[in-house]
């Protein structure tokens, strides 16, 4: 097999694993009428991986992370991008509380409470909509166990 041959068979064998790695469910939840479609962070590599390197995200759009077992979860922005606003939710979906994260910054933002899942999305989303603590989202269930 020649150089070029093998530089390109190699390519796509790169390019495909990395789609298969970002490749995640996605759940649509709601927050009222706000209508959210979350892709699901539910195995630790994804967890880990989250929306980090991507130069954007359409106004509707998060992630979902799903944890394995509810406990006070920190989240961070190493290789993240995008300003983010992260909400932890308790097992039912009920907002905990909500932190505003910069790009490419390794502060820790923290759940007050146990959380079970955390959702990110673009920077003031939630209070943009008037979403803050208490506000419970609906389809929660629908996401994957976390693992």
């Amino acid at each position: 097999m020649n150089k070029n041959v093998f530089a390109a068979f190699f390519g796509l064998l790169l390019s495909g694993a990395a789609l298969a790695q970002t490749a995640m469910p996605v759940v649509e939840l709601t927050a009222g009428f706000h209508r959210i479609e979350a892709e699901v962070a539910a195995t630790d590599q994804n967890r880990q991986t989250g929306l980090m390197q991507r130069k954007s995200m359409p106004a509707q759009r998060g992630m979902l992370f799903v944890f394995p077992q509810p406990n006070a979860y920190c989240m961070w922005m190493r290789n993240t991008l995008i300003p983010l606003s992260v909400a932890f939710l308790d097992a039912e979906g009920k907002i905990i509380n909500i932190e505003d994260m910069q790009p490419q910054t390794e502060d820790n933002h923290c759940a007050k409470k146990m959380a079970s899942y955390a959702l990110e999305m673009n920077l003031g989303w939630f209070a943009q909509r008037g979403l803050k603590a208490g506000t419970r989202l609906n389809g929660i269930e629908k996401a994957p166990r976390g693992q």
